[in-house]
């Protein structure tokens, strides 16, 4: 039985993708119901499924701070809002709200592109007040989702940060990341730059459906290879843990990471904030069915017995004897496997303004 029924969107028209239902935003003022009455044509094809759309977005500002004690960083870009990966489970979706859109399939299919951000973080970073601290790229929508690969927005970011020797961190599901080894691996040799590569499964049939559009297993490893050969310092991100349904992969998933050459890694438990609790139990439901009940009352064991709580030194890791015992096994494995360090012990001494002339001395 749901706790969260939402009305399920067409299954052919939205093929390929991870949310089953697209409810409307949480700031709108009406809902919606959609029924069938009967008129839909018996049988659709391709030119009927859900499109991927990008809109031009242009903002003031693109360096984001936060003061989370739960959070390695303290500054972060994102040049994209929504994500086509579409992966279920994803926190960031509630974010689309605020653009009066779904968290469900609006979140990715209905896309935002900076294609300024690069000359607004230059212009950011050249301010006389500015501290350099590593920037996470990644943190909120994937850098390196497809549509990357044709506007390149990430790309210039990272010139830009090659360029001033700005230390900076990627975290990523898609092995498009190897595209821009040819910035990344000079930057490595200087302690400027560190990738996380987050697997979630092993299983390509699993990831399938819960990840639909982001690389294959098998790809995201041969992207930590490819990275470690290169020198990059890559670190596995074991995200999201999700009980009853993934984490008895946790071993293998570092085992194997480290076997391609990561150095570290982290984990983080499910977590459902806001709209995403919905999405996901419908999602379990629909493919899931013989284990969705399972899947939910474990998820709930480790949140005080609700979908999702956000108390600081807890929404990440979960409490209660099940989060625990992961907690234990990971910390167990990366004994075993040597895992240590952090992705953002990075240089920050090396770090020029924009604009300055390499040449020419500091007066003062």
């Amino acid at each position: 039985m749901l706790d969260n029924q939402i009305i399920p969107f067409d299954k052919n028209r939205r093929h390929g993708r991870g949310a089953t239902a697209n409810p409307d935003g949480r700031f709108e003022i009406v809902e919606r119901d959609f029924i069938d009455d009967g008129w839909a044509p018996a049988e659709q094809d391709d030119t009927d499924r859900l499109k991927t759309t990008v809109t031009i977005e242009r903002p003031k500002s693109i360096l984001s701070r936060n003061m989370s004690p739960d959070l390695p960083f303290d500054r972060s870009v994102n040049a994209y809002r929504g994500c086509e990966h579409g992966c279920i489970y994803c926190y960031a979706r509630p974010s689309h709200g605020y653009m009066n859109l779904s968290a469900g399939l609006d979140f990715e299919s209905k896309l935002f592109a900076k294609p300024n951000a690069a000359e607004l973080l230059a212009a950011e970073i050249s301010r006389p007040s500015y501290q350099c601290k590593p920037i996470a790229l990644g943190t909120n929508t994937d850098p390196y989702q497809p549509i990357e690969r044709k506007l390149k927005i990430t790309r210039e970011i990272i010139q830009l940060l090659a360029e001033t020797r700005h230390p900076f961190t990627i975290t990523t599901k898609s092995d498009l990341v190897l595209r821009d080894l040819d910035i990344l691996a000079p930057l490595a040799k200087d302690n400027l730059v560190s990738v996380g590569i987050s697997v979630t499964t092993l299983d390509r049939n699993l990831a399938r459906v819960m990840e639909p559009r982001a690389s294959a297993p098998h790809k995201r490893l041969a992207a930590i290879e490819a990275l470690s050969k290169a020198g990059v310092k890559t670190l596995v991100q074991a995200s999201p843990i999700i009980p009853g349904l993934n984490d008895h992969e946790l071993e293998r998933i570092l085992m194997e990471c480290r076997d391609k050459g990561a150095e570290s890694a982290i984990y983080l438990l499910l977590r459902l904030p806001m709209d995403v609790a919905g999405l996901f139990e419908n999602w379990l439901w629909e493919n899931f069915p013989d284990r969705a009940a399972r899947v939910m009352k474990l998820v709930r064991s480790t949140r005080g017995g609700k979908d999702y709580y956000a108390e600081f030194g807890k929404r990440m890791v979960g409490t209660g004897p099940y989060a625990a015992l992961i907690n234990k096994r990971f910390r167990l494995a990366c004994q075993q496997l040597g895992f240590e360090g952090s992705k953002y012990s990075l240089a920050t001494d090396l770090f020029m303004k924009p604009g300055r002339d390499k040449r020419q001395m500091n007066l003062f």
